[in-house]
């Protein structure tokens, strides 16, 4: 690989890692609004968010770029594919941030919702994992990659059960079905983010490995 080449992948993944910082403080940010009842974090997610939609535009940019004057071969070309797809994750992490945030404002004007469910575990099992995710990529930790993919079930699980103990609250008290509404698409968006951290982890795992285990029976991975 010529300097020139190396410098320009060394742009790609440094413009990545920003926009991984950026998602990680508006996802921290938008679940500060929701459990501490802060509408000042809500304000700073919906403000900043087109920061990440920028980055987006310039992984991809940058990308194309290299591809169309280097023509990668080998993990230089799995890199570059991987990062147009991580970076494609990171963006819908912080449009799921943006809708927790939103939905964070709506619930903090009325008093909270009592619930059995534990929805602050539940946000934080998804932000370990995506946290876990981009640890992954730095560190270049294929096999650290499986468990963050077997970990989406933890969340999936938690949605459901979220869910019906929400759709009983409607059922009994018609007068919280608007914040019980709110609260449903919270536990959507969280599961959304889980669903995003473990495409990544999908795609750290290809990129290092070069095998592609997407699809795949969480037991079967190795």
């Amino acid at each position: 690989m010529t300097s020139t080449g190396s410098f320009e992948l060394s742009r790609i993944r440094e413009t990545l890692l920003l926009m991984a910082s950026l998602a990680a403080r508006h996802l921290r940010l938008a679940l500060q609004a929701l459990i501490e009842r802060n509408d000042s974090f809500a304000d700073s997610v919906e403000k900043q968010d087109s920061e990440i939609d920028s980055l987006e535009v310039k992984v991809d940019d940058l990308v194309i770029t290299y591809i169309a004057t280097h023509s990668p071969v080998a993990i230089d070309c799995r890199f570059v594919l991987v990062a147009s797809k991580i970076s494609s994750d990171l963006e819908r992490i912080g449009d799921q941030a943006v809708t927790i945030a939103r939905l964070a404002r709506r619930l903090n004007t009325a008093p909270p919702l009592k619930l059995l469910f534990d929805l602050p575990r539940m946000a934080m099992v998804a932000e370990e994992m995506y946290r876990d995710a981009i640890d992954c990529f730095i560190e270049a930790k294929a096999k650290k990659a499986i468990d963050i993919v077997r970990r989406d079930k933890e969340v999936d699980s938690f949605n459901r059960m979220l869910s019906e103990e929400l759709l009983q609250t409607m059922r009994d008290q018609p007068g919280a079905i608007p914040q019980a509404t709110s609260l449903l698409l919270v536990s959507r968006a969280i599961e959304r983010i889980a669903d995003h951290a473990k495409n990544i982890a999908e795609e750290v795992y290809y990129l290092y490995r070069a095998r592609d285990i997407r699809h795949r029976s969480r037991t079967g991975i190795r």
